[in-house]
């Protein structure tokens, strides 16, 4: 992430009543494990057999951190790409233990 995604998310907590300064939600990240990661386009395969099992559990995760009184952070992580091997030179906040490749 970089300083204009961490001000997008300080906002965000703001707008929620969480005063925060982009700072703090970028040493905050970092100290969670999330740090900057070259975007790696790797060929398509099949849906992950547990995809529905991923979901549901995500929701659940979320249910429980709201009812908690914690906020909730929605990410639309579709993106339109051109079709084929092309380089995708972005980068994106990861946690570490997430590093790998992505799928396109």
């Amino acid at each position: 992430m970089d300083d204009k995604e961490h001000a997008h998310l300080a906002q965000a907590l703001k707008d929620h009543g969480y005063p925060v300064s982009h700072k703090v939600v970028a040493e905050t990240l970092h100290d969670m494990g999330f740090s900057l990661q070259s975007s790696v386009k790797t060929r398509e395969g099949s849906d992950h057999p547990d995809r529905d099992k991923q979901f549901k559990y995500i929701n659940k995760q979320a249910a429980a951190h709201q009812k908690a009184g914690q906020p909730i952070i929605s990410v639309d992580c579709k993106k339109k790409e051109l079709v084929g091997n092309f380089k995708n030179g972005g980068r994106s906040g990861n946690h570490r233990s997430t590093r790998g490749s992505e799928r396109a």
